[in-house]
């Protein structure tokens, strides 16, 4: 914070630091590790004392028509709407996948058409409801594993169309904040902000000493709209966790809801974003290539964050990018180089690398920008990450499965054969392709996430956060380059890794990698018996009809159960829905008390809908059982 009788003595505000280097402290300052010609062609042409002009902005302008945005909005009113969305989603969800609500008979294309429509409301409906729940949308399009393609897709879209909020509040918020008025604060402060996302907005300024500075402004009531979001949001992810319909068993939701919440509590904390901008200029101090901004201290709070100006042409415009001569082919091999680094060496990555985050400087440097959501891989998590990278190279699908589990990517089960068979398929089909029929990293990760639905796989979000970061800079790669090869700029660093492990296997370890392998064979000779004795079993079963004869008897009153059970979920629905509808129009007209008790007969109909498509779930689970 800067007393406002401090801000005009101070010639410069102090943006040195103390860093630890070789055992000894030494100052550094971070404003720019490389070395960089003052007339520089993106900022000769400016004057000191002036900001360029602003260029390609994405900014809707503003939020004042969105409901969450007013300061007298009810914690009540809030939930309502929560939940509303909720109950709506889950109906919509439910029936796109009931194939009885299909006019015409079911086909997979009226499937995605519909569900196509299901995500452009969704991603209507997470823009209405607020920062919140754009932040968790935007977390959730990493989630491939989780929801279907089409949801993902159009959450994606939620990266750019985020609204600003008044200008008038801004500065509000940084005077209470820095404890100074603005204009004592800075020289010149620019209203119109040069972009804005789901948790805050930017202004460039420039400080009295005429250095240019970017000026990170949290939304106002944002602490407050979390917290009475996040309230409902572990409710719905303990019904979610609970619901074999939702993939209790088989989806941590609650794992989930608390790694969100983790997430977004950090990324509100403006402090924590210094630090980790500072940290990860550190890492990068070495390599003249990457450039990260200089945090200023002294006009940083808590909801405000103060950052040195770094202009640069965004990764993905390739016009200007051609325009300055810039080598294309560089740019994209230093973004997946610059990543590697992050994951294999650092443990400390950019979770959110989109073209908005990542720019080009005047001499090809790569500047980050954004760093609220950085994922910290653990010691013992990059050492399990090396296992899977040398069983993944070893085809082992063995070793791959226990790798996930050491992970806590795959939870094991009784029997484990037809995970070992999904592993083996996924090896040999990813690295027995030619060069030219290679798959590309989001096709892979697919793949992956394909295989999640049918088998006992839970990603955790650091593995969300790679996988998806690899595909954007992929994408981002491919654009630039068309003769972009992910496996060539990373075979160097495979290589460096194998080397690494050769010399690490030292007598030892060849010892225990034997013992481990003599302790597989007796385990597995000890159950032979037991393997025999099962398949007697069945053949036994099959011969004497007994199967065969269980299904028969059970087929005609499975199936008459399960239409009653459709015909009264259908009922439910036209109930449910038209008590909504009610509610929706009691609202709008002012009608509060009439409107509430609409949505609680919505919410007890959807309710019982919602358990008779359980009872539905559980007789086709049964059926495939038998």
């Amino acid at each position: 914070m800067v007393p406002a009788s401090d801000v005009m003595k101070r010639k410069a505000p102090s943006v040195n630091n103390s860093e630890i280097v070789n055992g000894s402290s030494r100052i550094i300052n971070g404003a720019s590790l490389v070395k960089r010609d003052s007339a520089s062609a993106i900022i000769k042409n400016f004057k000191t004392d002036e900001l360029p002009p602003i260029e390609d902005l994405k900014v809707l302008p503003s939020d004042e028509g969105f409901s969450w945005a007013n300061d007298n909005y009810n914690s009540w009113q809030r939930t309502i709407d929560v939940w509303s969305f909720v109950i709506s989603l889950r109906m919509r969800v439910l029936l796109d996948n009931a194939k009885w609500a299909y006019l015409g008979g079911f086909t997979e294309d009226k499937q995605k058409t519909r569900r196509r429509r299901t995500a452009s409301w969704l991603r209507d409906c997470v823009l209405q409801l607020g920062p919140t729940f754009i932040k968790l949308g935007q977390l959730s399009s990493t989630r491939s594993d989780l929801f279907p393609r089409e949801f993902v897709d159009e959450l994606a879209k939620l990266q750019d169309r985020v609204p600003a909020f008044p200008s008038k509040k801004a500065k509000e918020f940084i005077e209470k904040e820095l404890g100074a008025p603005v204009h004592m604060l800075f020289k010149e402060f620019e209203e119109r902000p040069i972009a804005a996302a789901s948790l805050g907005q930017v202004h460039r300024a420039i400080l009295h000493n005429g250095e240019k500075v970017v000026v990170k402004v949290q939304r106002p009531g944002l602490k407050k709209l979390f917290d009475i979001d996040l309230r409902n949001l572990k409710l719905i992810a303990e019904y979610f966790q609970n619901s074999e319909t939702l993939g209790g068993p088989t989806r941590d939701w609650i794992g989930i809801y608390e790694e969100c919440a983790k997430i977004l509590y950090e990324e509100i904390d403006y402090i924590n974003e210094g630090k980790n901008a500072d940290r990860f200029r550190r890492d990068f101090r070495n390599i003249k290539w990457v450039r990260v901004p200089l945090v200023y201290w002294d006009y940083t709070a808590t909801k405000v964050l103060t950052l040195e100006y770094v202009p640069g042409i965004k990764i993905n415009q390739l016009d200007k990018i051609d325009a300055r001569g810039f080598s294309r082919s560089r740019i994209s091999s230093r973004a997946i180089e610059a990543y590697l680094i992050q994951i294999l060496k650092t443990g400390f990555f950019h979770a959110d690398p989109h073209p908005g985050n990542l720019a080009i400087d005047v001499d090809e440097a790569l500047i980050y920008y954004d760093f609220g959501m950085m994922g910290d891989i653990k010691s013992f998590t990059m050492e399990r990450l090396l296992e899977l990278f040398y069983a993944v190279y070893e085809k082992d699908a063995k070793k791959v499965m226990q790798s996930l589990i050491d992970l806590g990517a795959l939870q094991p089960t009784g029997d484990m054969s037809s995970v070992r068979r999904s592993v083996q398929f996924f090896l040999d089909n990813l690295l027995d392709q030619r060069p030219d029929q290679q798959q590309t990293l989001s096709a892979i990760g697919e793949d992956l996430f394909a295989i999640a639905t049918d088998q006992p796989f839970r990603f955790p979000s650091t593995f969300t956060f790679v996988l998806r970061a690899f595909s954007t800079l992929e994408g981002i790669g491919y654009v630039l380059d068309p003769e972009f090869s992910f496996a060539k700029i990373a075979a160097p660093y495979a290589q460096e890794l194998l080397d690494m492990r050769q010399k690490q296997r030292t007598g030892t370890q060849l010892v225990q990698e034997i013992r481990r392998q003599a302790d597989d064979a007796r385990t597995y000779t000890m159950s032979m018996p037991y393997r025999v004795q099962r398949i007697e079993e069945f053949v036994n079963e099959l011969e004497s009809g007994d199967l065969k004869l269980r299904v028969r008897v059970l087929e005609s009153e499975r199936a008459a159960r399960k239409a009653n059970i459709l015909q009264m979920a259908t009922i439910y629905t036209v109930l449910g829905g038209t008590l909504l509808n009610l509610g929706v129009t009691f609202t709008n007209q002012g009608s509060q008390i009439i409107a509430n008790g609409s949505f609680l007969g919505a919410g007890v109909f959807l309710t019982l809908f919602m358990r008779s498509m359980q009872r539905v779930k559980k007789l086709d689970k049964f059926e495939s059982m038998i």
